[in-house]
């Protein structure tokens, strides 16, 4: 931005405050979200902050409320998705994890890192998992399955998936994806069909090779 439009009154916008914290959170953590450093990232005025936000603490609430609607609120939507059966009910629910747009994984762990050192955020982060596991839990009863199983299966799962992130897992499209039939497998007893396997993976921009397709 030049520095003019700067000096002439321009403020921003609660959103770019927010994008700004939001990377500098995923950069630097969370003490790193101030606010005249946020000031000099967007090249405006310290005073500029407050036309949006009355503290650092109401910005702050306002990551929360983005990483809270983003990566619970979509899960919950994928996992209530329309599906015939529970092999692509549970492949919606992968969406998330290789969607940024659904999930954003670096979010998630910058924000569980973030609740180590803050009750508030922590108690945030325990209130997400509980909503998503039970998510995950009706989603599983849908499809037949008896309270308990359903119950294991949710939180294998999603425990396995949250150890992804907690162990800042990197793996490329060509890396996952073939493990994504012995993972539905695992999760749900049920070996994917090749037609939910190709919805899957055009959803995806993802083409498997010959070799590992599964049968129709």
């Amino acid at each position: 931005m030049d520095q003019s439009v700067s000096e002439s009154g321009w403020r921003g916008s609660p959103e770019g405050w927010l994008d700004a914290a939001y990377e500098v959170l995923l950069e630097s953590g969370v003490d790193a979200v101030k606010i005249q450093p946020l000031a000099a990232r967007l090249k405006l005025s310290r005073t500029s902050f407050y036309w949006f936000f009355k503290d650092r603490e109401e910005l702050l609430s306002a990551l929360v409320a983005r990483w809270r609607d983003k990566n619970t609120g979509s899960l919950i939507r994928q996992s209530e998705a329309y599906a015939e059966t529970i092999v692509e009910a549970m492949l919606n629910v992968f969406d998330c994890w290789l969607d940024k747009s659904l999930f954003d994984s670096q979010f998630e762990f910058a924000v569980r890192s973030w609740a180590i050192q803050s009750p508030e955020v922590e108690a945030e982060v325990k209130a997400a998992d509980e909503q998503r596991l039970e998510a995950l839990q009706k989603m599983f009863l849908r499809y037949g399955y008896s309270d308990k199983s359903a119950d294991v299966r949710s939180r294998t799962m999603y425990l396995v998936q949250i150890g992804y992130i907690s162990m800042q897992s990197r793996e490329d499209l060509e890396t996952r994806m073939p493990r994504i039939p012995e993972y539905v497998e695992i999760y749900t007893g049920q070996t994917p069909q090749q037609r939910e396997l190709d919805r899957f993976c055009a959803r995806h921009r993802y083409t498997p090779p010959p070799q590992a397709q599964v049968a129709k």
